[in-house]
């Protein structure tokens, strides 16, 4: 069964620097019948103001994934990393223990875009990590990214979960498997994709929880991510 969650039905705020629109509850959002899917918590896709950001704060127990749509993200933490993330880049921030960091738009002229996504960890009180690694998407596959074992290169996460990216230009076609016991949510990033023969557009998600086959269809320049869920 799919169930669409339409990117008009989302949560909004805007505060000047930050407009960001929720899947989910976050924050000063809250919608008792969007609280998260399975162990997926947060999407958040955010469009930050040139030269502003997120000050220091503090995390903990939640694995924490940034996917930069557009522009730019740099990144400090308490565990001693800076690095900046660009388009194509995963990062990923395992909170355990208790983590602090700062997330800016370093460019002085251009916003930056990013979905930030939270995933609840199967144990708590884990060791803060961090990693950060660049993916190739071919057109027309789903690529892995995150995942509990670092399969296939991904980046690892502590949690039944996986992430996939893909690519999908006007007419270019695919398939994914929900295997039993599995449930998938899929978020559109950008352009439009036939699922299962349902339009979805930029900014909407679509919740599957019954085994079988997915079918995506390209139908303009379409980016999407994929989360498998226990």
């Amino acid at each position: 069964m799919m169930t669409i969650r339409r990117a008009s039905e989302r949560g909004h705020r805007d505060y000047g620097w930050l407009s960001t629109f929720h899947t989910f509850s976050f924050s000063d959002y809250h919608d008792p019948k969007h609280m998260g899917f399975r162990s997926l918590r947060v999407i958040n896709d955010d469009r930050i103001a040139p030269g502003q950001g997120f000050g220091t704060h503090g995390h903990r127990d939640m694995e924490i994934i940034s996917f930069v749509v557009e522009g730019a993200l740099a990144h400090k933490d308490s565990m001693g990393n800076g690095a900046v993330v660009r388009p194509g880049e995963i990062q990923r921030m395992s909170a355990g223990t208790g983590i602090t960091h700062s997330e800016f738009n370093p460019s002085p002229d251009a916003s930056t875009q990013l979905l930030q996504i939270w995933i609840q960890p199967d144990v708590l009180g884990g060791t803060p990590s961090y990693e950060q690694k660049t993916f190739a998407h071919a057109p027309g596959a789903l690529r892995l990214v995150a995942s509990p074992d670092g399969a296939q290169g991904s980046v690892t996460i502590h949690a039944d979960a996986r992430m996939y990216v893909g690519r999908f230009d006007s007419e270019q076609r695919s398939t994914f498997t929900v295997d039993p016991g599995r449930h998938l949510w899929i978020h559109v990033v950008r352009g439009e994709v036939s699922i299962s023969g349902e339009n979805l557009r930029g900014g909407d998600g679509a919740a599957f929880s019954q085994e079988g086959e997915i079918a995506f269809l390209g139908l303009d320049a379409a980016q999407v991510l994929v989360f498998d869920l226990a």
